[in-house]
């Protein structure tokens, strides 16, 4: 086995993936994110990393060979955005035709032209049993075709020490004989919110601290006062009728369980209220529940914080998928 094992990641975000693979001792060859906001972010926490801020789509293949140029890759990691779920399938068209669905062919296109010896694709867990399961093997099949051996499974980040219970359905691929492991659960106990979180100063709606992305989304009274009838890991229901959100997200308008990990972190989390405090988390607290560390900095505006957190693979589940990757090479 190879003392240095090299990736590439694919729709890299503000880098979570990224993260997890660097502190397993991967060696980056290149990220590539089309977000301006996202890169950074990416930049800023990965400034000896080689990132390429355009559409993937317009990342030719000569382009990409110069990028490898004389690196073997072992692996390539990323989660291409996927939005053909509601009709692919529905309408005679399949999956990898959706146009939607472009840029996972672009993440088939890459590993054509890599040939990495592993590929781990991530992507929400309703892909695995989306059209009765036939979406699933049609995403393996377009990597057999490639002589790819590929199975996949869906990982609860909670059982890899995040504090937050987060379904993504893993995609591993293999070009070896080897045969394909995934991570098995890490913790005993599940961290709770109120352990990630307690060490944090209080904060009141708009007040801001010294500490990097921790500052408090300022709410209107409204707001506040809806909120201040729910209890920690409460809900909608606990607020008076006459003032009580008739539709929406059944998601929104509680709090998060102090003794519990948190709900799935999203772009989106402005409803969802600290256990203790009348707020939304700040970008550092909601960053803490996908497990990054304090020192690393979310730039751009707090919307798009926001999503960047969000959208992130947390860098602990990262670690683990990263872990099994290694223990597979040793044999090649």
């Amino acid at each position: 086995m190879k003392t240095t094992l090299k990736y590439i990641d694919l729709f890299s975000g503000a880098g979570g993936f990224s993260l997890g693979f660097d502190n397993k001792g991967f060696q980056n060859v290149f990220s590539i994110d089309i977000e301006p906001s996202f890169c950074e972010t990416y930049k800023h926490n990965f400034s000896n990393h080689q990132l390429i801020e355009k559409d993937i789509c317009d990342l030719s293949d000569s382009e990409i060979k110069y990028l490898k140029e004389f690196d073997e890759i072992d692996v390539v990691i990323g989660g291409p955005p996927c939005q053909g779920f509601s009709i692919a399938g529905n309408i005679g068209r399949k999956f990898v035709d959706d146009p939607r669905n472009r840029l996972f062919k672009e993440f088939v296109r890459v590993v054509k032209i890599i040939k990495p010896k592993f590929f781990v694709m991530e992507n929400v867990a309703r892909l695995y049993t989306h059209n009765k399961g036939e979406t699933r093997n049609e995403i393996i099949k377009d990597f057999e075709k490639l002589g790819y051996k590929v199975d996949c499974k869906i990982l609860n980040s909670a059982d890899y020490g995040v504090p937050q219970v987060r379904k993504r359905v893993i995609f591993i691929g293999t070009s070896t004989n080897q045969k394909i492991e995934f991570p098995q659960k890490e913790v005993e106990n599940y961290v709770s919110v109120k352990e990630a979180l307690s060490k944090y100063p209080k904060l009141e709606s708009g007040e801001e601290s010294s500490i990097p992305n921790h500052i408090a989304m300022s709410h209107s009274e409204q707001m506040l006062t809806k909120m201040s009838y729910v209890s920690d890991g409460g809900n909608r229901n606990e607020i008076p009728v006459k003032i009580r959100p008739k539709s929406g997200d059944v998601r929104k308008y509680i709090k998060y369980a102090s003794d519990k990990p948190s709900v799935c972190v999203t772009g989106d989390m402005r409803k969802i209220f600290h256990y203790e405090q009348n707020r939304a988390l700040t970008v550092r607290e909601l960053a803490k529940l996908q497990s990054f560390p304090d020192n690393f900095i979310f730039k751009g505006n707090r919307i798009s914080q926001q999503q960047q957190v969000g959208n992130s693979v947390p860098p602990k589940m990262a670690e683990a998928i990263a872990k099994v990757i290694i223990k597979m090479s040793k044999n090649v």
